[in-house]
């Protein structure tokens, strides 16, 4: 067979497959997207509502409720053999005045969304059922985070569609300190969350008191 002719086949068996189509930086079905601005700069993310509903509906309660603005990025985990690649966690960390329940576990087995680069993903506690206020962002693919054999995993439920330079940005800040698998990984000057809100549809803010208000709310009478 003709090399040109082989070409083509192979071309059409690879074309033929089945392709994952990821949101652009746009309005998609399924997706609720949310811009991060942080004190480096905007980080978008789409949250994917069809195949992680419970991880998503989390996550967006704690955008419209302004549980995320004003806290910070503070960890950057930095791959020893290539510190390029890691990734980066923010979220309310240990403030339990800003936090909701814990979430039912999503695994990757259940939703398909796996640790690619640029995967949003919720930080949890060695147990599951347990996520809250916390989550990641991978640089580089991360398999190790993916569900496995009795091994839960993490449950990611999104992707950056905007910002991943802001990401690494935010990978390559000096870090120290921390204890067990965070050891040396904590941001000396944890990056600022200024504000986190939906892009997309209507925000939908729970209902109650907002604990971590009520002493800002005082200050700003003053």
């Amino acid at each position: 067979m003709p090399m040109m002719l082989r070409c083509l086949l192979s071309l059409l068996i690879v074309c033929s497959g089945p392709v994952l189509a990821l949101p652009a930086n746009k309005p998609t079905a399924g997706y609720t997207r949310v811009a991060i601005d942080t004190s480096v700069g905007r980080i978008i993310v789409a949250v994917d509502q069809k195949r992680a509903p419970r991880t998503s509906a989390n996550f967006l309660t704690y955008v419209d409720d302004g549980r995320f603005d004003g806290v910070t990025f503070y960890r950057a985990a930095r791959r020893k053999a290539d510190p390029k690649y890691g990734l980066i966690q923010g979220g309310i960390d240990t403030d339990a005045r800003r936090s909701l329940p814990p979430i039912p576990h999503e695994p990757t087995t259940q939703t398909g969304i796996r640790h690619l680069d640029a995967t949003l993903s919720m930080a949890r506690p060695n147990r599951p059922n347990s996520a809250m206020g916390n989550f990641f962002i991978t640089i580089g693919p991360t398999p190790n985070m993916d569900a496995r054999g009795d091994y839960i995993g993490y449950a990611a439920f999104g992707h950056v569609v905007a910002g991943m330079d802001v990401v690494k940005k935010i990978l390559a800040v000096p870090t120290c300190c921390g204890s067990g698998p965070m050891r040396g990984q904590m941001i000396i000057k944890p990056i600022a969350i200024v504000r986190a809100q939906r892009l997309d549809g209507t925000p939908r803010p729970s209902r109650g008191v907002k604990p971590w208000l009520i002493g800002l709310n005082r200050k700003t009478t003053k």
